[in-house]
């Protein structure tokens, strides 16, 4: 297991290189940098523009500037943001929590909702209760996730049962460790209800469906003959089997935790990474960009290999082989 993980993680530098390296050159196929919006601007000067592009190395090609980014990244120095005028470590580090908060309440509150429930529809197969629940798993899957939330801000508004975007109230900082609290969560109710909705819908498809699949096995119906109670059947033999494929599916979930919610919180005003992330491509923030490029690469990879080591520990059958 040791010499499998040192492997993984010794192919994962050549990915991370090959993704920042196509990206980089990806975002320097749109014409102009962060300074072309400003040479319009009769203020500034063009002597300047120049120099201060000069100064940050966008007057050199680009794989020259990916070079020299590749060298400060391997420093853990992913550059300056242009547009906020601070570190792009400090920047997507401030931004994080907010975000991997918003993230993992969805997701715990997803697969914990979504796998009883599968469970529940798959062993009730064409049941009304199954209708029902495959009924509300068709409509998270079909409604946007920006619809949905615009839905809900209207909802928010109209009765005043939830605030309507942001993370904090305006008297927060007045408010007892427990009501700041209180408040976070009142705050982190909707865009959490939004976040959840698509993922909750697609996995509980994919666990009922994997659930009927198991059911027809021939171990199942070993199990049943051999007198085995019913709901012993279901969960310690064919519910265990089921969950395997819906573990790699974990994997990238975790992947996708920073990306995943990048409109919810442009729409809902939640200070998080997905917001800060589409003000800097619309800005051309490049450095700012490519560090969030970077980490959701890393997320990718990792989420991966968790998903491979969940799926071993989940089914002896595999065996594990450093290749």
């Amino acid at each position: 297991m040791v010499r499998y993980l040192f492997f993984r993680l010794l192919h994962m530098i050549p990915l991370l290189l090959g993704i920042s390296f196509i990206a980089f050159g990806v975002l320097h196929l749109a014409p102009g940098d962060f300074f072309t919006q400003f040479y319009q601007n009769p203020s500034i000067s063009q002597e300047t523009l120049d120099r201060m592009r000069a100064q940050f190395g966008f007057d050199r090609p680009w794989y020259v500037q990916y070079l020299l980014w590749l060298n400060n990244a391997v420093h853990l120095n992913f550059g300056y943001s242009l547009e906020n005028h601070v570190p792009v470590t400090q920047l997507l580090w401030e931004r994080m929590g907010n975000t991997l908060l918003l993230s993992l309440c969805s997701l715990v509150l997803s697969w914990g909702l979504a796998i009883p429930l599968g469970i529940l529809a798959g062993v009730r197969r064409n049941t009304l209760l199954d209708r029902l629940i495959s009924l509300g798993a068709f409509a998270g899957i079909s409604i946007p996730g920006f619809f949905l939330a615009l839905l809900l801000l209207m909802l928010a508004q109209r009765t005043g049962w939830f605030p309507v975007g942001g993370m904090h109230s305006i008297n927060a900082d007045y408010m007892s460790p427990w009501g700041r609290f209180v408040d976070l969560l009142h705050h982190l109710a909707l865009p959490v209800l939004v976040v959840t909705t698509a993922g909750f819908a697609g996995i509980l498809r994919q666990m009922r469906g994997s659930l009927l699949d198991v059911l027809r096995e021939n171990f199942v119906t070993a199990a049943r003959a051999r007198g085995l109670a019913e709901r012993k059947v279901i969960f310690k033999h064919a519910a265990r089997n089921a969950i395997n494929p819906l573990v790699t599916v974990f994997g990238f979930s975790l992947a996708s935790l920073l990306s995943g919610s990048a409109l919810v919180e442009r729409v809902m005003q939640w200070p998080g990474l997905g917001q800060l992330i589409l003000a800097a491509v619309l800005s051309k923030d490049l450095y700012l960009v490519m560090g969030s490029f970077v980490m959701a690469a890393m997320l990718l990879l990792l989420g991966n290999l968790i998903g491979d080591l969940l799926l071993y520990a989940t089914d002896p059958r595999i065996k594990v082989q450093a290749t």
